[in-house]
Order: C-alpha cells, then sequence, then structure tokens
C-alpha cells in the first residue's frame, strides 16, 4: 500500500494523540486470543467489531469495516482482551451481535476515502446557509463522510429541541448521500476546534480525551475555589474539566483538616476559622468572625492539639506551637578506630574491670584518713588547768 496515502489519513485524522492506547497487555493477548477489535473514527467515534476472518491486527492499523449503508474506514485502537473491558465499560453486552472487519483498507478503499473527506469542509458551509434560510435555531459545527461516500453524519448544536426534517430532505437531494444528525454538546465542539488552554498546554478536549464527564460547582467548591465564572469555565463556556482531575486528592486532604464550625480558645482571644490551604494542611485562624483580624497559621495538628485542650477545659497561652527541643550536637565519631582488628578486644576488657567486685583485706584495719584525724583533734576539748593551792 502506497504509504503517503497513509500518512496523508493519519494527518486528517484525529491528531495529537487521540487515537493512542496503550495496550499494558501487549505480548500478552493479542487478535489472535480475541476476535473483537476497536476501531475509532473522526471526531472521536468508535465502534467494536468481530475479526471473523482472523485478521493479524495491531494498533494503527487502518481497516475497511461493515457500515450501514456500504463500507467504512477507521484505526484500529485496540485489540486482545482489552477490548473485552472496554466492552463492559461502555455497557454492551457480550452477547450483542457485532458487525464485522471486512479487510486491510487497500489503496483504492483510501482514495475513495479521502476524496469523501475533501468535500466536508465544503458540505459544512453549504448546509449552513441552508440552515439560516430555513431560520432554524442550529449551528453545523462538523461533517463527516463515511469511508465509501454514500453516507454524511452532519454534527449540529443547538440549545433547544430543532425539527430538522425538512432540513434532512433538503440535504439528501442536494449532496445525494444518506443523511445523519447527531447533536454535540459545547465541549464536543471545543475539542473539535482546539485550542491553548490557560495553562499554556493544548485543551485536554482536544489533545487526549474522548469521553466526557460532566463537572458541578462541587467540584470547586471542594478545591476551595473562588466561584468567579471568568476563571472556572473554559473555552467551550463551561466548566472546565480539570476541575474533575483533582477533586478526589482534595477531598482526602480535607479529611485531615480541623472543622471550619470550631473555635480555639487561649487565654486572651477566641479565634475562629479563616482559610485553608488544604495540601500544605496549614489553618488560618482570624479572633474576627467575620473580619480578618490578628490572623494567625498554624499547622492542622496543632490545632487538633488545641481542640483536645479545650475540650478538657485547658486554655493555652497562644496558638503557637511549644518550643522546640534543643538540637544534640553531632558527635565525634572515629571511623578510624571503628576497624581496628582489635576494638572488640578493648571491649570485652573494659567489660571484665566493670564486672570485678571490689574486696576489702581481711586483717586490716581501716586506718583513719589524715584530714578527718586533725579535724577530731582540733574538735577535741583541752582540760581546764586548776589554779595552785595557796599556803
Amino acid at each position: 500500500m502506497d504509504a503517503d496515502i497513509r500518512k496523508k489519513y493519519s494527518d486528517s485524522g484525529d491528531p495529537r494523540g487521540k487515537l493512542l492506547a496503550t495496550n499494558w497487555l501487549e505480548g500478552i493477548s493479542d487478535s489472535s486470543d480475541h476476535d473483537t477489535v476497536e476501531v475509532t473514527f473522526k471526531n472521536t467515534r468508535n465502534g467494536f467489531f468481530v475479526n471473523s476472518s482472523g485478521l493479524p491486527l495491531k494498533i494503527g492499523d487502518i481497516v475497511a469495516v461493515e457500515a450501514s449503508p456500504g463500507h467504512d474506514i477507521g484505526r484500529v485502537s485496540m485489540v486482545g482482551r482489552l477490548v473485552s473491558l472496554q466492552m463492559k465499560k461502555a455497557g454492551i453486552k457480550p452477547e450483542t451481535e457485532l458487525k464485522r472487519v471486512f479487510r486491510l483498507a487497500t489503496q483504492q478503499d483510501l482514495e475513495k476515502y479521502n476524496a469523501a473527506r475533501a468535500k466536508e469542509h465544503d458540505t459544512m458551509i453549504r448546509t449552513r446557509k441552508i440552515a439560516e434560510e430555513l431560520d432554524l435555531n442550529m449551528k453545523i459545527g462538523d461533517v463527516e463522510y463515511q469511508g465509501d461516500g454514500g453516507k454524511a453524519i452532519f454534527y449540529y448544536i443547538a440549545d433547544e429541541r430543532v425539527d430538522f426534517r425538512k432540513l434532512i430532505r433538503i440535504l439528501a437531494d442536494t449532496f445525494k448521500v444518506r443523511v445523519e444528525m447527531k447533536q454535540i454538546g459545547a465541549r464536543q465542539e471545543a475539542g473539535r476546534i482546539g485550542g491553548i488552554g490557560p495553562c499554556g498546554r493544548p485543551l485536554c478536549c482536544a489533545s487526549w480525551m474522548t469521553h466526557f464527564v460532566s463537572v458541578g460547582t462541587g467540584a470547586a467548591r471542594i478545591q476551595d475555589l473562588s466561584m468567579n465564572p471568568q476563571k472556572l469555565a473554559g473555552q467551550c463556556a463551561k466548566l472546565k474539566c480539570c476541575l474533575n482531575f483533582e477533586t478526589d486528592i482534595y477531598a482526602e486532604a480535607q479529611k485531615q483538616l480541623p472543622p471550619k464550625d470550631v473555635q480555639l480558645e487561649t487565654k486572651d482571644n477566641l479565634y475562629y476559622f479563616f482559610k485553608a490551604d488544604i495540601l500544605a494542611r496549614t489553618v488560618t485562624y482570624s479572633t474576627g468572625r467575620k473580619i480578618p483580624a490578628n490572623l494567625v497559621t498554624i499547622n492542622a495538628d496543632r490545632a487538633f492539639e488545641v481542640m483536645a485542650l479545650n475540650k478538657q477545659g485547658v486554655k493555652p497561652d497562644d496558638l503557637s506551637p511549644g518550643s522546640k527541643e534543643e538540637e544534640r550536637p553531632a558527635e565525634y565519631v572515629d571511623l578510624v578506630e571503628q576497624e581496628s582488628l582489635t576494638r572488640f578486644d578493648k571491649s570485652k576488657r573494659k567489660k571484665k574491670k566493670k564486672q570485678q567486685p571490689q574486696h576489702k583485706p581481711e586483717g586490716k584495719k581501716q586506718q583513719p584518713h589524715p584530714k578527718a584525724d586533725g579535724q577530731d583533734k582540733k574538735n577535741r576539748r583541752k582540760p581546764k588547768r586548776r589554779p595552785p593551792k595557796q599556803g
């Protein structure tokens, strides 16, 4: 097959890794032990197909698959036992009848597919003009032709229900194809257009995200973010998808912080909760209930310690932790002496000397200390002399 045509297909498809899948069972499970594969098409559209012919498929192969009607061209994004896990996640039962993989895409298949893809932009522009003439409150976001060119999917965005039955008849007569209308949301539209986020990286919806999960304001509250719509909203005017990425981490870290409604008492003041740094586990308290006054920032462990003291009826002098223990100076260690061959002998001798009891020799009386003897003589009273008798 022509390599240039394959490269043209890859460049015209979804770029930036949307079709990449990490096969963590590579070398253990492949298409030979599982007959179902996942095939991905344009705009993150994917499907599961049966490899009834036993083709040696691998991730990245371009295949022709069964469609209704005709055939479609897609890229294999997952093989092996990973497909059954992905089907279970998508809610597809094992007994569900799946469509087949016809063959690896030939050069003729890719030429027909590229010719159909070349008409997508012009079809989208003409469809927008037709919808405007019919006064329909909808926006045509994208058009996707099937691999054989016999069917076209029109992706549209609408805030309310739209009656597009007349539009379908006009499109079928104008473009001579089978028409399918598919509504997408603002997130899918932003992912299709692409752009750079406030973090300086390409949008997640345009680079790797294929499934979108609803984002609520509760995720922002858990992370203690200000409810500013200009900062929380993305380019799709919806809450940023990245708010869901760290919600679990913040929820787990908040369990290690003291409650906000608990007050700390000291001998001088009563402190109220003001703010907290969740990941750093520090809490700031204020003497004012609604205004920042005499702010004190302490560790969460110190806050729990003060709470325990208050329950016992004890009020500390202040919220700051107690004095730290003085660091002991580093002891000198002689590494050369540790390698001495007689280091164990010295320790044994010292132990023997300590173990020997001190026996007093018998037969010898203990002589008094000279200083003690001198003090006894001084303290000894001299006899008074009697005066001589007169005669």
